[in-house]
């Protein structure tokens, strides 16, 4: 299969959950760096998609990382972040967003469930995405991290080497 077709150009959003609806598949959405993919990303992920059908990965596009994370990162771009991604079984769609926060993607994308990482809370997630989650009639859930893997941590090694 060529995974390249997984990956949701400017556009192809409304048409591709427009699919998944009609078909009436529950659609998970979570977003993200995923800047060095590691374990602590697959079990994540994995972890997303068995609470629906289809997971589909909002995957922030590099001036907002270099926003969030600063002038560093990422180390891989994002079409390539995207290819690696869309590679993923358990990942049907991914769809790179320009801005820092996803509540525009996810306004588009309308999960019927929406996964964040087991650091936030329902309080603490932006709340212009949790509104565009739940306008939509969809839920946040949290699911927890795999403990000691993280980007920022893999980095900091590679840099002690």
């Amino acid at each position: 299969m060529d995974t390249t077709a997984k990956i949701l150009g400017a556009g192809a959003l409304a048409a591709w959950r427009g699919s998944v609806r009609s078909a009436g598949r529950v659609l998970v959405v979570t977003n993200g760096c995923f800047d060095i993919l590691h374990a602590g990303h697959v079990t994540y992920l994995e972890a997303a998609r068995s609470m629906g059908d289809a997971l589909l990965v909002g995957l922030n596009g590099d001036d907002s990382i270099r926003q969030l994370k600063g002038p560093e990162r990422p180390v891989v771009p994002e079409a390539d972040r995207a290819r690696v991604l869309a590679a993923l079984g358990c990942v049907d769609g991914v769809c790179v967003f320009p801005e820092m926060r996803a509540a525009r993607f996810l306004g588009e994308a309308q999960p019927d469930v929406y996964v964040k990482g087991g650091d936030y809370t329902i309080e603490t997630i932006d709340q212009d995405e949790r509104r565009a989650v739940e306008s939509g009639g969809g839920r946040v859930v949290f699911i927890p991290f795999l403990a000691g893997r993280s980007t920022s941590g893999l980095l900091a090694r590679i840099k002690r080497l």
